[in-house]
This record gives C-alpha cells, sequence and structure tokens, in this order.
C-alpha cells in the first residue's frame, strides 16, 4: 500500500484582478493569505514557506521575514519559513539577526530556506544590490555557512589581517536556530548542499527539468554534518484540486497564462479572473495554447482523489515523504477580493 506523503504550502501572496477594471490591493491578498496560513495550520500541514519575489504585479511576496512574523502569530503548530530567502540580496548578517528574531518569536517552529537566484529582473537586483555588500553570487557559499555560525548560541568568529578576533551573534542568547534548507533548480545547490550537510529542496514548481539527476547528485555526494546526518529533501509542485476536474482546469487558467506571458517576455499583469483567463485563451494564437499545455503538464490540477493519487506516487517516484504544494488555483469574478476560495479548497480537499 502506497504512503501518503505529508504536504506544506508554498505561498507567492498571488495578487489578482476583479471586475470592471479594479484589483486586489496588497493589503487584501496578504489577509487571503494570512486566513490560508491559518487553515493549514488547523489541516495538518507540516509547514508554510513565503517565497521572494520582486516587482511582479502578481506577487506580493517581497519580504518572507515579514510575512513569516505575521504568519507565526496567527499559527500555533506548523512550521513557517522562507521558500525562500534569496541571499545575494540580503547582508548574512541581517538574514541571521531576522531569523533569530523569528525563532524567538515562535520557538521550534522556523524553516529559513535559502536561494541564490535574484528574484527578479536584472534591474531590480541592480537596485537591491546597491549597497555592494552581498551581491557578489560568487560568494554564496561562505555566506550560507557564515548565517548558520552566526545563528548558533557561540556565534561566528571573525579574524583580522592585522591579528585579533571578533564574536558575532545573531542574537544575545540564542536557546535554538532556524531550520536552514538549500533551495534550488539545478546541479549546483543540490552540490552546495550536499558538501555542507544540509536539507535540500528541488524547486520542482519552477522548472522540474533535471530533478532526477539533482536528487541523484545530492543523495550521492551528501557529507554528514552537525545538523544532519542522512540526506533530507522534498520536492515542491504546483496544485489545483476541485471537487470536479473541470473546476480545477478552469481554476488554473490564470497562473497558466501568467507563466505564459514570463516565457515570453510579455508585460506583466495581477492574475487575471477565471472568466478573464478563459476569453484570452479562446482569443490566443497556437503558439500560446502549445505553451500553457506544455506548462500544464508539470502541474497536479483535477479532482481531489485523482490529484492525492498522484501527488502520493510522485513523492513515492523519487523518495521523498513530503510534497510541498503551490496552491495555484485562481478566483472567480464573484468571488472575494480578500480571500482565495479556490487555494482554501485546494488544501481543505487534499488533506488527509
Amino acid at each position: 500500500m502506497m504512503t501518503s506523503a505529508a504536504l506544506s504550502v508554498l505561498d507567492l501572496v498571488p495578487v489578482r484582478s476583479g471586475v470592471d477594471g479594479s484589483t486586489q490591493t496588497s493589503a487584501q491578498a496578504v489577509a487571503a493569505s494570512m486566513a490560508l496560513a491559518q487553515r493549514a495550520d488547523e489541516l495538518g500541514y507540516r509547514r508554510y514557506w513565503f517565497a521572494e519575489h520582486h516587482n511582479m504585479p502578481s506577487v506580493a511576496s517581497t519580504t518572507p521575514p515579514v510575512l513569516i512574523a505575521a504568519a507565526a502569530s496567527r499559527t500555533s503548530r506548523i512550521r513557517v519559513g522562507s521558500g525562500g530567502v534569496m541571499l545575494p540580496n540580503h547582508a548574512p548578517l541581517v538574514v541571521a539577526e531576522q531569523f533569530a528574531a523569528l525563532e524567538a518569536i515562535a520557538p521550534g517552529r522556523i524553516d529559513l530556506g535559502i536561494g541564490r537566484a535574484p528574484g527578479s529582473d536584472p534591474v531590480i537586483t541592480q537596485l537591491l544590490r546597491q549597497s555592494g555588500t552581498s551581491g557578489d553570487v560568487e560568494r554564496f557559499p561562505s555566506h550560507v555557512q557564515d548565517i548558520a555560525l552566526m545563528l548558533r548560541h557561540e556565534g561566528a568568529t571573525v579574524r583580522f589581517t592585522s591579528g585579533g578576533e571578533y564574536t558575532v551573534r545573531a542574537t544575545p542568547m540564542a536557546s535554538d536556530a532556524p531550520e536552514i534548507w538549500l533551495l534550488g533548480s539545478s546541479d549546483y545547490s543540490a552540490q552546495l548542499a550536499a558538501s555542507l550537510g544540509l536539507p535540500y529542496v528541488f524547486a520542482n514548481h519552477f522548472s522540474g527539468q533535471g530533478l532526477q539527476r539533482a536528487l541523484d547528485l545530492y543523495r550521492s555526494s551528501f557529507q554528514p554534518s552537525s545538523v544532519l546526518e542522512t540526506p533530507r529533501t522534498f520536492l515542491t509542485a504546483n496544485v489545483v484540486a476541485a471537487p470536479t476536474a473541470d473546476e480545477a482546469e478552469a481554476r488554473a487558467l490564470p497562473q497558466l497564462r501568467m507563466m505564459t506571458r514570463l516565457r515570453r517576455n510579455q508585460p506583466l499583469t495581477p492574475l487575471e479572473t477565471v472568466e478573464q483567463a478563459q476569453r484570452g485563451l479562446a482569443e490566443a494564437d497556437a503558439g500560446e495554447q502549445t505553451l500553457v499545455d506544455g506548462i500544464r503538464a508539470n502541474w497536479f490540477i483535477g479532482e481531489a482523489g485523482e490529484v492525492r493519487t498522484t501527488l502520493d506516487a510522485f513523492a513515492a517516484q523519487y523518495g521523498v515523504d513530503e510534497i510541498m504544494i503551490s496552491p495555484v488555483a485562481g478566483s472567480f469574478e464573484s468571488e472575494p477580493l480578500d480571500a482565495t476560495p479556490g487555494r482554501v479548497q485546494t488544501l481543505e480537499l487534499l488533506a488527509r
């Protein structure tokens, strides 16, 4: 008998259009995500992570630490964290201090997922790195190690070339530290996580290409560390579940259309409603339909029982016991702007 995988949630805090030209406000989008985090906590999901993206009309998850603090204050059991903090955008000490504070707010419930990508376009990347202190991607491995050390009670030691040492701690009296995960969709992050003895997450929701190779590299080259003795990993997936397959396919369309705009380098907008996406796809050219079909092939969309069975089979195929779902269900025009009924429905239908 196939074992059911534990489920977690990845949230980009989507921002959508309304009717008559209206658009969901950031406040409404965040309120909807906070309600979703509370529901995930009630339903027994393992963890709830916020992504970091910048200057995107359809995404409000720009600052994971702020969102994590808000979600932690509204939940009691679920682990909350970042999926992830894009480290080249930030000074390592700042990241360590933020997550040490989060660990103090919600002891034993904080995850620090770290990524290497910028999370935006080249212009925004330059603005994020104007300070010049952390924009060197080549220093990513040492910055990950610096954060891990600064989060420990004993802290990190800075050694000066002229002699002498200086101790740096993310917080004065740490009782515990967040769990650090490396995120990625390439061989690089898999190999780095293995060499540092850290848990690793393959961003299957983003690409899906190279999944088996990345897991094989991570598992075969893993070096035990003080935080992890054996490889530990899970996968992400874009998911829409509904009472019927037709409803699930309809709710997936807004996000599928947004992904085609990204692939085609077209101007981005807030997410369409289901009705807007249906009208747009009906008028689309063959190239867009081909892109939609190709992207959809890597997603899990359908009636709840079928989706849950397929997710469990996916977990078994790649030898993981957890799937982090990105609930990408869109909204109908009649649904309120301060809620995301389709995303709540996906979580409720898949919970066991």
